[in-house]
């Protein structure tokens, strides 16, 4: 497991793993369903890229984002509850 604190640790980590995997930039891209450009700035740890592509290259990858430190939570109602 490998603990993720800024975009740039992020970045190398999926940098890292996609040459584990023998991929190109352009082969990730597309299991992914994302453009190359998005792998680039990605890999180079832009803050303001959207999550859900995130997401689904982490996916593609074969790895997947697990939480830990913050409170438990109930999916017992099937929503979120949001305090103000």
């Amino acid at each position: 497991m490998t603990s993720i604190h800024t975009t740039q640790q992020l970045g190398k980590a999926l940098r890292t793993a996609r040459k584990q995997l023998r991929l190109t930039q352009s082969q990730l891209a597309l299991a992914a369903g994302v453009g190359l450009r998005f792998i680039v700035e990605l890999e180079a740890g832009k803050p303001t890229l959207r999550l859900e592509n995130v997401l689904r290259v982490i996916a593609a990858l074969g790895g997947e984002i697990m939480l830990t430190g913050l409170p438990a939570h109930s999916t017992t109602t099937g929503e979120d509850s949001h305090s103000a």
